[in-house]
């Protein structure tokens, strides 16, 4: 294989726009919350296309499959053409947004802030006297 046909692994996150400093690439992959073709990566690990990418960012992971490889940041549209994303992972994706969206409905918040008498009572509760 010849250089331009392998890539540092925090380089191709960072040109992909996965991430938004190599830094920031670098401290996730230490970090464990990037894996290469199944096994946990180091930063300076050569990325080849066709390399299966599992990336948790947050809540959300994603599962990419490397199609082209860049050294060079470039605008959004032409770092998506960098990598595909599989069905699989898209589908997990949304289901996990949704699920997400009706937690947050569900959970039922107040009408409005407490009041100063509110505060007080609450305080009480939460130390346990009786006052």
């Amino acid at each position: 294989m010849t250089d331009s046909e392998r890539l540092r692994l925090d380089k191709w996150l960072w040109a992909a726009r996965l991430f938004k400093t190599r830094a920031k690439a670098k401290e996730a992959i230490t970090g464990g919350k990037v894996q290469a073709d199944g096994q946990r990566a180091k930063p300076a690990k050569e990325v080849t296309v066709g390399t299966l990418l599992r990336i948790r960012r947050g809540d959300d992971e994603m599962l990419l499959e490397v199609v082209t490889l860049s050294e060079q940041r470039r605008g959004a549209t032409e770092a998506a053409e960098l990598y595909r994303e599989t069905e699989a992972s898209i589908q997990a994706r949304t289901e996990a947004q949704a699920r997400r969206k009706a937690a947050r409905e569900a959970i039922q918040l107040p009408a409005s802030r407490p009041d100063r008498r509110d505060r007080r009572t609450l305080e009480r509760i939460k130390r346990g006297t009786s006052e």
